[in-house]
């Protein structure tokens, strides 16, 4: 009896350790990003639509991340902005119609990431990249009773390296910052 009590409590263990999949909230996913103006004043934006996965270990410490933000739901608050953003001479979101992030989880404190380490696509350019991890919190959903973790990303890039340098020749600095508010809810 007391063998079959000690392999129980390894089984639920191990069952506890496993790796589990969550899926990306497009609904509770907030990609945003602020650029330069000219050196007078910051735009400030948003993409409305972006899907993706992450496979997390909290015990192991590690773990992947996907993220796919669909570039034509761009939304700077100015229709006529967004509709420049989408062309040839920006985005071309007809060639490139996402930008993707792929990476793996690190960094591992307490079970939480603080960094992604990856690859950012971006107008068919791929370069490394590092996301920072300010926050994250893994919870009970109170509805769907299955894990949700959110998290708070912060990275900038410098926009001419991946061939949107519009606005270069008038001042407008490159580098941009991206914050995505995140939430992933486990898979069943």
């Amino acid at each position: 009896m007391k063998r079959l009590s000690v392999l129980l409590l390894l089984a639920a263990g191990l069952a506890h350790a496993t790796p589990a999949t969550y899926k990306i909230d497009p609904n509770h996913t907030y990609p945003s990003f602020e650029a330069d103006h000219m050196g007078i004043s910051v735009w400030r934006g948003k993409f409305n639509k972006s899907s993706g996965t992450v496979m997390l270990d909290k015990a192991a410490g590690n773990g992947t991340l996907e993220v796919k933000v669909e570039l034509d739901s761009i939304d700077f608050g100015q229709d006529m902005l967004n509709d420049w953003a989408v062309k040839p001479e920006f985005f071309d979101a007809k060639k490139f119609p996402e930008a993707v992030f792929k990476g793996r989880l690190a960094g591992f404190q307490n079970g939480a990431p603080t960094q992604a380490v990856g690859n950012l696509t971006l107008h068919g350019v791929t370069k490394p990249a590092t996301l920072q991890i300010k926050s994250f919190k893994c919870v009970p959903h109170p509805m769907l009773k299955r894990e949700l973790c959110g998290a708070d990303v912060y990275t900038t890039i410098q926009r001419d390296e991946f061939g949107l340098a519009a606005g270069k020749d008038f001042g407008f600095k490159m580098n941009v910052d991206l914050r995505i508010q995140v939430e992933a809810l486990k898979e069943e």
